[in-house]
């Protein structure tokens, strides 16, 4: 779906909180708010929590219930559609940071300049400026400097086009949290769009480990399985589950955290998570010369 522009696009910022970064998120949508060019449609949403008093015009909507990430990003997309739409769908962490002026300048300038272009991650970086390599979507973690096409992005903060979301579809609710991104990204590769790291995109976020959260080592195992199953070619599933089962091994978590990877393992392989829709391998070819076969 390609729409008629007669200025810029115009941009929609979801923030999904669980109401427990009140500071950070004031932070936030004064960052947000101190953007050069035309302002941003901005929703944050409260996941099964209440909302503490908010700026004007940001709307606030407070979830019934916590959806998970994936979830909760799909619910401020239908918001923004039921309120006039956006062009471009900016997602950011509630305790994120802008630290420069012209964040949103830059990503209208990135996506009117390539009509590919479908989602365009931000680099992430501590309070001292630095990347951890996690935050870096390429193989190995690459210098972060470094710009690029990329085969995924950071949830954390990135920017994807509407009509994207209209061709390939929302989030996957059923993930909850952890490799969403990654399931996004290979339906939108698939279907001919272009995913860009930019390092002059930034977000300033503390830095933390991504198992602090209490499903990390469980979801992400049972997300990796439902991830092969539901995009890869038949014969490349194994291949892709062996290879992250390798991975996680060496990376010698702790006892119980895997444990816990094995059980989301094996509920993974248990447990459906429709639709199954393999992707070409035309694009197998094209996520491989961009430097990431989906088998790592």
């Amino acid at each position: 779906m390609n729409r008629a522009r007669t200025g810029p696009p115009t941009v929609g910022v979801v923030i999904i909180t669980m109401g427990d970064r009140e500071a950070e998120l004031g932070a936030l949508l004064e960052s947000v708010e101190a953007q050069e060019g035309e302002p941003a449609k901005v929703i944050v949403l409260g996941q099964g929590v209440k909302l503490p008093a908010l700026p004007d015009p940001v709307a606030a909507v407070e979830l019934p219930e916590n959806l998970g990430i994936p979830g909760g990003r799909n619910a401020g997309v239908r918001w923004l559609r039921e309120h006039g739409g956006a062009d471009i769908v900016l997602v950011l962490d509630d305790d994120g940071l802008l630290p420069r002026t012209d964040t949103l300048h830059l990503v209208r300038e990135a996506f009117t300049a390539n009509p590919k272009l479908g989602i365009v991650g931000f680099r992430i970086a501590d309070e001292n400026g630095v990347s951890q390599r996690r935050h870096v979507p390429r193989l190995g973690g690459a210098d972060p400097l470094i710009s690029g096409p990329v085969t995924t992005f950071l949830g954390g903060a990135h920017a994807i086009r509407m009509d994207v979301i209209d061709q390939v579809g929302d989030f996957p609710d059923k993930f909850f949290y952890a490799h969403e991104e990654t399931d996004f990204a290979w339906r939108a590769l698939d279907a001919g769009w272009e995913i860009d790291y930019r390092a002059d995109l930034v977000l300033t976020h503390p830095r933390t480990p991504a198992s602090r959260h209490a499903v990390y080592y469980r979801n992400t195992g049972r997300n990796r399985v439902w991830l092969a199953k539901r995009h890869l070619p038949a014969i490349l599933v194994p291949v892709y589950l062996a290879t992250w089962a390798a991975y996680t091994l060496a990376q010698r978590p702790p006892l119980a955290g895997l444990r816990s990877w094995w059980a989301g393992f094996f509920e993974g392989v248990r447990v459906p998570c429709p639709p199954r829709r393999p992707m070409r391998w035309r694009t197998v070819w094209r996520m491989t010369r961009l430097g990431r076969p989906p088998v790592i």
